[in-house]
């Protein structure tokens, strides 16, 4: 890791893994807020060298996943991190420091699904208990997950006791994390996306989500939607856990008029779909998330109904390749921007060709992402389906 140094006068970025997000939405964001406001940027991170590779600005290596190492490197300006993992210690690092930050019990409530249930207890009682203390009249079918896990990793539907334990040791061979049981909510799978400054809270839209069948829960699809109805009961219970400040994106079913949360990511939506949602709502996204931390209130015309839903001469899907089989990639487009008819359409890579592929059955399977945005639902169709029939992804 890098030597200690200062960060202060800095616009912060802590971050973990490499991403798109990041590298192409966040940093340069942050450049155009630091430039007019005589600051730095820097990147504060345990996986220096990795980051080195994609930005040429200044780099710090620490334990992010301590608030103490964060706090440590001096007196940023603004210390902001999209990472699931690092919403906490950042919330922690940013209140010690005096910065504009989430609530750090909001943001560890969110992350750790078992705190989350014991806290929405008394507005939505969902069955929640330890992997390894399930009681036997538990209402099965069950969901097994990690307690602070992401990207549907090992995540199964379970029947039975004996299914469950079967499960619980599959996982328990590859990881050491806490896993929960959760009861299985059935119903129609949608994401709130929300932007607050710490005053108000705006919806910027919902995407419903298209998983793959049992017993695995990987995301194939996002649809550009209307909020349900139900919304409001999903802000309600936002409101409980002190979600504010910031960028939120909350996956939740609805059933019979209720809205049950699946699990709160208290950053913005991922996967490309940031990219996506950036391009539809025609704002500078990235940049309004960076401004909240930064202690800027949100425009006051950032309204819920921008853009217009599909029907109303909008429409956008984020479509995933997924692999089908473990292996090589051999082949598969680079990153593309087209129009077609009058379909905009993006490609990103999220797998390089060259690299080894392990079929997980998670969203960690996903070779890329097609994102399109036209005046119809049958028009963004066919151009998605005329990109994928042009264009071959080979696993060998």
């Amino acid at each position: 890791m890098g030597a200690p140094h200062s960060l202060s006068h800095s616009l912060v970025l802590v971050a973990g893994k490499v991403t798109d997000s990041v590298t192409s939405g966040f940093l340069p964001a942050a450049a155009r807020l630091a430039a007019g406001r005589g600051l730095a940027v820097a990147l504060l991170t345990d996986r220096p060298d990795e980051h080195a590779e994609v930005f040429d600005g200044p780099i710090t290596g620490c334990d992010v996943t301590d608030y103490r190492e964060i706090v440590a490197r001096g007196e940023p300006a603004a210390l902001f991190s999209n990472s699931d993992f690092l919403q906490a210690p950042t919330a922690l690092a940013a209140a010690y420091l005096g910065l504009p930050g989430k609530d750090w019990r909001a943001a560890t409530r969110t992350k750790n699904k078992a705190l989350m249930r014991r806290h929405l207890a008394a507005l939505d009682p969902v069955f929640s208990a330890d992997a390894d203390r399930v009681p036997r009249d538990a209402p099965y079918p069950l969901v097994l997950k990690p307690r602070e896990g992401v990207a549907s990793e090992d995540v199964f539907l379970v029947h039975d006791a004996a299914e469950l334990a079967a499960r619980r040791e599959e996982v328990r061979a590859r990881r050491p994390d806490a896993l929960v049981a959760e009861e299985y909510l059935p119903g129609d799978l949608h994401t709130l996306e929300t932007l607050g400054d710490g005053h108000t809270i705006h919806v910027l839209g919902s995407f419903r989500t298209r998983l793959s069948p049992p017993p695995h829960f990987i995301e194939e699809r996002l649809e550009w939607a209307p909020p349900p109805p139900e919304a409001g009961q999903v802000l309600a219970q936002l409101e409980a856990l002190g979600v504010g400040l910031g960028a939120c994106h909350t996956e939740f079913v609805v059933h019979e008029g209720r809205a049950r949360l699946i699990e709160v990511n208290y950053r913005l939506i991922g996967d490309h779909c940031d990219f996506l949602m950036a391009d539809l709502l025609g704002v500078p996204l990235f940049d309004l998330v960076l401004g909240v931390h930064l202690g800027e209130r949100l425009p006051a015309d950032l309204r819920a109904d921008l853009p217009g839903p599909a029907g109303e001469g909008r429409h956008a899907v984020a479509d995933v390749v997924l692999a089908d089989r473990p292996g090589v990639l051999t082949a598969a487009p680079g990153a593309v921007e087209l129009a077609d008819g009058a379909v905009r359409l993006s490609y990103r890579p999220q797998r390089p060709v060259g690299e080894r592929v392990a079929l997980t059955r998670t969203n960690r399977d996903y070779l890329g992402t097609i994102r399109a945005i036209g005046p119809s639902r049958a028009e963004v169709e066919s151009a998605v389906a005329r990109f994928r029939a042009a264009h071959a992804w080979t696993i060998a």
